[in-house]
């Protein structure tokens, strides 16, 4: 059982990280929403989807949680034929799309 300082803790933290992401959010939609962005501001900000989603996928990738944390080949194979049909058709989601399918394929019939 835990003791309630613990439980404080918690809370502490939930409530902290509430009110980190409310003023983020609050000092770009509340304070700047309405004024006009220099255009680099724009440019930087048109590359955060492109930095983030790397970002989520490559430690699953690189150390999976499903076989122990070591690299698993047929993982990274995906993920370079992902990077290779995206960048070849510059259409991320047929990247995305032939990754889905070579997963699913070496499932029913392992190598």
């Amino acid at each position: 059982m835990t003791n309630i300082a613990e439980r404080s803790d918690l809370w502490i933290i939930i409530l902290g990280l509430g009110l980190g992401s409310f003023g983020l959010r609050f000092l770009f939609l509340g304070l700047v929403g309405d004024r006009a962005m220099p255009e680099w501001m724009l440019r930087h900000l048109r590359y955060t989807a492109v930095a983030i989603l790397p970002a989520l996928v490559a430690p699953l990738v690189m150390w999976p949680a499903a076989t122990g944390g070591e690299t698993d080949p047929l993982r990274l194979g995906v993920a370079l034929a992902t990077v290779a049909v995206a960048y070849l058709t510059k259409n991320v989601l047929a990247g995305m799309g032939a990754g889905s399918a070579i997963l699913l394929i070496a499932a029913v019939w392992p190598i």
